[in-house]
């Protein structure tokens, strides 16, 4: 039998393996959907590598600020970096490949959120945060990249705007929370959550479930009919 110490030294390893490779796949799905943001806005190839960076690790890099983990990670390890970077050459070269895959941005983005949602929650977790702030530090993992994409493109944030975007995030944070406390294995509770925060915001894009709009007018926008076309 191994000795209490080295059992928790083995589980702190085992998450953080696990809050890294879903960091990275998350920053790869996020910056594929800042360079098609980008490409479809014809930017250069430096706009899209910035847009793919930006959109990939804002929300990670406000995460690790709040919770002291500094320097953040998506700046101290060379990945975060190469995998953004990666996904906007791939997606300025072969952009039609990539809409063919994904139809479009949104796809990207749902993935994203429940990956990103899922990791900053585990990552709150690991540094200590009561339950209820570890799910918010998760949401706010999971919005912050399409928020700095948004704004870098002058539009108004998807998460003010959109299908239950913050709603689909703070869901899917909250089964791995319960997942934590339940003490359910770490790798089940991270597809569960992700799978349900990507599963609740795609049906909300294809049902168009929304939260309230002051006088029940939506004025038409580009995310509309972004809807539209996933819906097809």
């Amino acid at each position: 039998m191994e000795p209490v110490g080295i059992t928790l030294v083995k589980k702190e390893l085992t998450v953080d393996h696990l809050v890294l490779i879903l960091d990275l796949v998350g920053t790869f799905v996020f910056a594929l959907s800042g360079a098609m943001a980008a490409v479809r806005r014809r930017l250069d190839l430096f706009g899209v590598l910035v847009l793919s960076f930006a959109a990939a690790t804002f929300g990670g890099i406000t995460r690790d600020l709040l919770i002291g983990a500094v320097p953040p990670a998506a700046i101290n390890d060379w990945r975060y970096l190469a995998v953004s970077l990666l996904a906007g050459i791939i997606t300025f070269f072969r952009h039609p490949t990539v809409n063919r895959l994904a139809t479009r941005v949104l796809i990207f983005d749902a993935a994203g959120l429940g990956l990103f949602a899922v990791a900053g929650t585990h990552k709150a977790l690991s540094y200590g945060l009561n339950p209820v702030m570890a799910a918010l530090f998760g949401m706010v993992t999971g919005i912050g990249g399409g928020v700095a994409r948004d704004v870098l493109l002058t539009e108004i944030p998807v998460v003010l705007r959109a299908e239950l975007y913050a709603l689909a995030a703070l869901a899917g944070a909250t089964v791995v929370v319960c997942g934590a406390a339940l003490q359910f294995p770490s790798a089940l509770v991270s597809v569960v959550g992700a799978a349900f925060c990507f599963g609740l915001r795609y049906m909300a894009i294809r049902n168009s479930w929304k939260l309230p709009v002051a006088g029940g007018h939506e004025e038409p926008t580009e995310e509309t009919q972004g809807t539209r076309d996933v819906k097809k």
